[in-house]
C-alpha cells in the first residue's frame, strides 16, 4: 500500500512512499510503518519520533508544530492525529463486516452487547461483540484492556471477523473511546443509547462534556436514520 491510499489528504508528492504497517507506539514500530505521534494526557508521542526513525518507519504523522529535519522520511502535519490514525487503520484493513452496531451509555452497554451476541448465537447466525468482556465470537475470544479498543486493534479484528465469515458485530462505544476518536471511520449501521448518569467526570470535567462525548456517536459517526433507543 502507498501513503495516499492510507490518508486521503496526502498529496501526490508522497505517492511512492510504501507503507507496510501502522503504529503509534515507537516500541512496536517496524520498518516501513507509518508512525502516528499521538498526544496523550501526560506525554506526547512527538517525544518518541527519533526512536521511530531508528526503526526505519516510512512516514511520521503529527498534529502539532515541531522541529524536524530528515531528508528521507516525510513529516505529515494533520489537523487531528487521532482522527487520522482511525482513517489510516480503516483504509489499511478495508474488508470489514457489513453490519456494525454501536451501543453507548453510562450503564447497560455490556449487557446489551452480550444479549445481542447471544440472540444471534442462539439462532445459529455468526456474530461478534467487542467491549468490556473482550473481543468475542463463536470462533475465538480475546481479552481487551479498553471497552473501546484503539483503532489499530479494532480494525484489525474487524478485518479478521470478515475473513472468518462474521458479518454482524456489536461494539461498546465508551465516552473515552468516542472522545479520543477511536471509533471514527467505522461504518456503523445502527446505534443505541442506553442511559446517562454521573460518571467519568475526572476525565470529562463536566456533565455537558460527558454528554457531548456520547452524542458524538450520533452527530458525527452515524446516519441519523439508523438511531435506536433502549430503555
Amino acid at each position: 500500500m502507498y501513503l495516499p491510499e492510507l490518508l486521503k489528504s496526502v498529496g501526490k508528492k508522497y505517492q511512492k512512499v510504501c507503507v507496510k504497517g501502522i503504529c503509534f507506539d515507537s516500541r512496536k514500530a517496524k520498518r516501513d510503518d507509518v508512525f502516528f505521534a499521538i498526544r496523550g494526557s501526560n506525554i506526547s508521542g512527538t517525544k518518541f519520533i527519533q526512536k521511530a526513525i531508528l526503526k526505519k518507519v516510512s512516514a511520521i504523522v503529527v498534529d502539532s508544530i515541531i522541529k524536524f529535519k530528515h531528508s528521507k522520511i516525510p513529516l505529515l502535519r494533520v489537523r487531528d492525529a487521532r482522527k487520522s490514525l482511525s482513517e489510516a487503520c480503516s483504509n489499511f484493513y478495508k474488508k470489514k463486516p457489513y453490519y456494525i452496531v454501536a451501543v453507548t451509555g453510562t450503564n447497560g452497554k455490556t449487557s446489551v452487547a452480550s444479549f445481542f451476541f447471544q440472540l444471534f448465537k442462539l439462532n445459529k447466525i455468526r456474530a461478534a461483540s467487542i467491549g468490556t468482556l473482550g473481543i468475542t465470537s463463536d470462533l475465538f475470544k480475546k481479552t481487551n484492556n479498553l471497552t473501546s479498543p484503539d483503532p489499530l486493534l479494532l480494525h484489525k479484528n474487524l478485518s479478521e471477523f470478515k475473513k472468518k465469515g462474521i458479518n454482524i458485530v456489536i461494539l461498546e462505544a465508551s465516552s473515552h473511546g468516542l472522545d479520543q476518536k477511536r471509533l471514527d471511520h467505522v461504518n456503523f449501521k445502527a446505534a443505541a443509547f442506553t442511559n446517562l448518569s454521573r460518571d467519568h467526570l475526572d476525565y470529562h470535567k463536566s456533565m455537558k462534556n460527558y454528554l457531548n462525548s456520547k452524542l458524538y456517536l450520533f452527530n458525527n459517526l452515524l446516519n441519523k436514520k439508523n438511531i435506536l433507543y433502549y430503555r
